[in-house]
């Protein structure tokens, strides 16, 4: 019978691959509490901004052996890699390097949605199916939509009244970063064991429309905001000619695409059931950035 995984020795090392992104920061900054050594993976050492306590690491993913020798001695490995053309090939490398190393489980941090050909989705799949295959414990975080994105993609045009995009009338579910970091939390200081391969679907409360998040922005703004949609070659061309590069323009477009037919509107318990607490709504992720839409 296969026992449950224990550190190497002491406290648990826990290395977080991404600690200075959205989700990788708010997870460093919650487990500097915790009984455990935490060591934050990083391009730049000098340059990354750690809670006190958090040591950093030096990793070049064109020198393998920079990831290998910072991945030694690691009990537990979190992986968050952002959506860039090197992905697929960063991530498989960090998860080949833990299983050399001797990490005894991974995290990765994924996305919900559907087998598709749309990036960066495509993308995870491809790299879960890699973890999936390793003689290593593994847990796969996918969340739904991020809340974040509505800075990028609405932020100061609510102030001028309207906003576009090509998600119709799709339902969207959205999360606030702070919760998929307090899941991830929980998922690494879990004790499993070494065959262990799990999956959490992590969502908001409920699904949302564009025109009923431009509703909730036009109360809490004091003026009307509409949402006005168009089709997705006419985000395209606009976004391109906004200046975005052909790379991000896919991954907005794809993501509209994906907000159009619904396919991010899954609604499920598991965040609560993890954490004993409801994940928070989106009329308070609003309340609380409501000056980005100010602007």
């Amino acid at each position: 019978m296969s026992k449950k995984i224990e550190p190497t020795s002491g406290k648990p090392r826990i290395a977080i691959a991404g600690a200075t992104g959205r989700v990788g920061s708010t997870l460093t900054s919650l487990l500097a509490s915790d009984p455990v050594d935490v060591v934050a993976l990083t391009r730049r050492p000098d340059a990354a901004r750690l809670p006190v306590g958090v040591t950093a690491a030096a990793v070049d993913f064109d020198n393998p052996k920079t990831i290998t020798d910072a991945l030694r001695g690691v009990d537990r490995l979190f992986v968050s890699h952002g959506s860039s053309l090197q992905q697929v090939a960063n991530e498989i490398a960090l998860i080949d390097s833990a299983v050399g190393a001797g990490v005894k489980h991974i995290t990765k941090l994924s996305s919900i949605g559907p087998a598709t050909r749309l990036y960066p989705l495509a993308w995870h799949t491809e790299i879960e199916a890699h973890l999936s295959r390793q003689p290593i414990a593994s847990s796969v975080l996918r969340p739904s939509a991020f809340a974040d994105i509505l800075k990028r993609r609405v932020g100061s045009q609510a102030s001028t009244g309207s906003w576009t995009g090509a998600a119709g009338d799709g339902r969207v579910n959205f999360i606030d970063t702070r919760d998929v970091a307090a899941a991830a939390r929980i998922a690494l200081l879990d004790e499993v064991y070494p065959d262990s391969q799990r999956i959490y679907h992590l969502t908001g409360p409920r699904a949302w429309t564009m025109p009923q998040i431009a509703e909730e922005l036009s109360n809490l703004l004091g003026h009307p905001v509409v949402y006005k949609s168009r089709t997705l070659d006419q985000e395209r061309t606009a976004l391109l000619a906004a200046g975005l590069s052909p790379f991000v323009t896919d991954l907005f477009v794809g993501l509209d695409q994906m907000f159009r037919d619904s396919a991010l509107g899954e609604t499920t318990s598991t965040f609560e059931e993890l954490t004993g607490k409801p994940p928070r709504t989106m009329q308070q992720w609003l309340s609380e950035n409501i000056e980005v839409f100010r602007k």
